[in-house]
């Protein structure tokens, strides 16, 4: 069973850092205001707004230690990463989880944060939030659904989510833990010890910016790494700015995804409301959700403990 982190009551502590790329403070100040308007205090950590001067928030080390204090930091009860890029990877390794196993608390965020979530669900299984990060709040985006069902998340709702059905859906109904996030990331964790575990259980998969050959090519990596061979469900969500090539590939990203899965038994979906853009639902990753795909809707409900 999944360990689930305290949820939020008034009052309690949100810390906010930067593990991966740069993030300007102005950019997050609309976020922290709005953590502040739910009621949260909110401490921020030394990478968010810092003096980089390169892609990263910081150097490995000042990221690690600043991820590092809030962790340890016992009035710290959750910690939303204001963004992702690039950069866990090269200091997961390295961060000590002891006092997170006797003090579990939430990790926000996607993207890179992929990572955290992957690591921290197959190393410890403790439950964290796959969901808007700072800059989502920006351009009253506080106000959207989206980044309002964190606010519901961290305040202990179960959530149900639908979206209209695809084409390329195959109906059914699955329940399992929740495991996934960004594509690449997903791949790029296989072979690691933050490698996410997928017997079993309903994988959300979703990218940005990639060439259509890549996510051929990353797709095939989970195929071939045994993690589309006993999955309870598959969720496809969106995935946003894709780049072709010259001489084009030929496929859509979803033709390219549905011709890898479509011999799988399991229920699958296409274009859930997971994404780099607006439209990306708070998911706990490591709880267990029910997943039914019918000919008109998909429905995506926690399982209450």
């Amino acid at each position: 069973m999944t360990t689930i982190p305290p949820y939020l009551n008034p009052g309690d502590t949100i810390g906010i850092v930067c593990p991966a790329g740069y993030m300007p403070y102005e950019k997050a100040e609309v976020c922290i205001n709005t953590l502040l308007q739910w009621g949260y205090k909110v401490k921020v950590g030394k990478t968010l707004g810092g003096d980089s001067v390169n892609y990263f928030s910081g150097t490995d080390e000042e990221r690690l230690n600043d991820f590092q204090q809030m962790l340890d930091d016992k009035e710290v009860k959750a910690i939303l990463c204001g963004r992702g890029g690039y950069g866990v990877s090269r200091i997961i390794d390295d961060i000590d989880f002891r006092q997170f196993e006797k003090y579990p608390k939430w990790i926000i965020g996607f993207s890179d944060i992929t990572v955290f979530h992957s690591h921290i669900h197959t190393n410890y299984k403790i439950a964290s939030i796959h969901s808007p990060m700072a800059a989502a709040f920006n351009d009253e985006g506080y106000k959207s659904e989206y980044v309002l069902s964190l606010k519901e998340t961290l305040e202990g709702k179960a959530m149900q989510y639908a979206c209209p059905a695809h084409e390329f859906n195959k109906t059914g109904k699955a329940s399992g833990e929740l495991v996934g996030g960004n594509l690449a990331l997903l791949v790029h964790l296989i072979g690691s010890k933050s490698e996410v575990k997928t017997k079993n259980r309903i994988l959300f998969i979703e990218d940005i910016g990639e060439y259509t050959y890549n996510i051929d090519r990353m797709m095939l990596q989970l195929k071939r790494a045994g993690k589309l061979d006993d999955l309870a469900g598959l969720i496809i969500g969106s995935f946003n700015d894709m780049k072709d090539t010259t001489r084009p590939f030929g496929k859509t990203v979803f033709e390219i995804i549905h011709d890898v899965v479509k011999a799988y038994k399991y229920p699958i979906c296409f274009d859930f409301p997971v994404s780099h853009d607006t439209k990306n639902y708070a998911l706990k990753v490591g709880v267990e959700y029910e997943l039914r795909v019918d000919e008109s809707e998909v429905k995506l409900r926690e399982i209450e403990n």
